[in-house]
């Protein structure tokens, strides 16, 4: 099994697990990933490895959010507008756009927050030292 294939289980919609579990599996991911590869150039693989995991993390949310009210409610708790939280919440579209479309709103501040550990942050403190 290749390095995606195991991300993508990691950050599958549709496995029933909880989030603190994602989480901690996600972050032994990464350290290992990252420390077995780390004296490769790799950042802008990294980089864009990066971007693609925390799309997929927030697809999970989404899919998590299940009703509008909550959609909403969630929304409105990241500093959404009122009238685009509706909007939004009301949408019809995949979890994949809708992840997409919550790049701006669910940054990469609050999934570091989460506890989802960024690949390319953790090569470069591996890097430094």
């Amino acid at each position: 099994m290749d390095g995606t294939a195991v991300e993508r289980e990691l950050t599958d919609r549709n496995k029933g697990i909880s989030n603190e579990v994602r989480e901690k599996r996600y972050q032994e991911y990464v350290r290992g990933w990252v420390e077995y590869f780390r004296l490769a150039d790799m950042k802008e693989l990294l980089r864009k490895t990066d971007e693609w995991a925390r799309r997929r993390i927030r697809a999970v949310y989404w899919k998590q959010w299940k009703k509008i009210k909550t959609k909403y409610r969630m929304l409105k708790a990241l500093g959404l507008e009122d009238w685009k939280a509706k909007e939004l919440a009301n949408s019809r579209k995949g979890y994949w756009k809708v992840a997409k479309v919550l790049n701006q709103i669910f940054s990469k501040k609050i999934i570091a927050k989460l506890g989802y550990t960024s690949m390319l942050d953790y090569y470069l403190i591996i890097c430094e030292n």
